[in-house]
């Protein structure tokens, strides 16, 4: 429990919460680091814990309870038929929020949480959510830019379903995993993730991925990366032809 003088922590929240504000106007990607720490800047209702890769953090049908917010890591969200059959509805990063039906009065999850990587997840309590989105105008602008943006991601997702070719999806999903619309760069590091796992978030097989996965390779727009963190780098240009299509 935070022991300092109500003055003291008042006067340390609203400077936080300006600096957050500030940042927000600017860039709202930018505050992420700072929303976790307006979150705990009180220590009320939050409680911070660490998950290994691919371990549910919750399941379809579990009651809600708390709204969850990635301080490190990242997340994958799936929805199962009454058929058995699995789909990706969305893969969060650090400064995302989810689970955030339960402020809206949902008693069951209607997804599954799954962590991709080694992640930190913090738990706010549903009344302590609601309390501080209203009293806090930087924690809910940036709540409120956070559900418009995983509103228009499904949207464009759903679409692409629909009518985009397979490798214009595979191409938005490995971009947005690299996280390459946050920084002017040439080339933007790609987390580890399985092949089947992309095979079900663009609705296509394994084999469908494993020879579009070739092709990009070969058109320069994947690069394999040497040295002491090896793995595979996406090239900016992959971004300038999804952005021209």
């Amino acid at each position: 429990m935070d022991e300092r003088p109500n003055g003291l922590r008042s006067s340390r929240d609203a400077t936080l919460q300006q600096q957050v504000a500030q940042m927000s106007m600017r860039n709202p990607r930018a505050p992420a680091r700072n929303i976790g720490r307006l979150l705990t800047s009180r220590q009320v209702g939050t409680t911070s814990v660490s998950y290994q890769p691919f371990t549910t953090i919750f399941a379809q049908g579990d009651p809600c309870s708390v709204v969850m917010y990635i301080e490190k890591g990242r997340v994958k969200l799936t929805v199962t038929s009454q058929a058995g059959r699995q789909a990706v509805v969305g893969i969060l990063g650090a400064g995302a929020f989810f689970g955030e039906g339960a402020l809206a009065g949902q008693r069951r999850r209607t997804t599954t949480a799954e962590t991709m990587t080694a992640s930190r997840i913090m738990m706010v309590k549903t009344a302590e959510m609601r309390r501080r989105l209203h009293e806090e105008s930087a924690l809910s602008y940036w709540f409120r830019w956070h559900l418009l943006t995983r509103h228009n991601w499904i949207e464009a997702a759903l679409a692409d379903r629909i009518f985009d070719r397979c490798e214009m999806r595979l191409a938005r999903i490995l971009l947005l995993l690299a996280h390459a619309d946050e920084r002017e760069a040439t080339h933007y590091a790609l987390p580890t993730i399985s092949r089947d796992v992309l095979a079900e978030t663009i609705g296509s097989t394994r084999w469908k991925v494993d020879s579009l996965m070739n092709k990009f390779r070969k058109l320069g727009f994947l690069e394999r990366h040497g040295g002491r963190n090896n793995g595979v780098q996406v090239h900016r240009s992959l971004l300038n032809v999804v952005l021209r299509d």
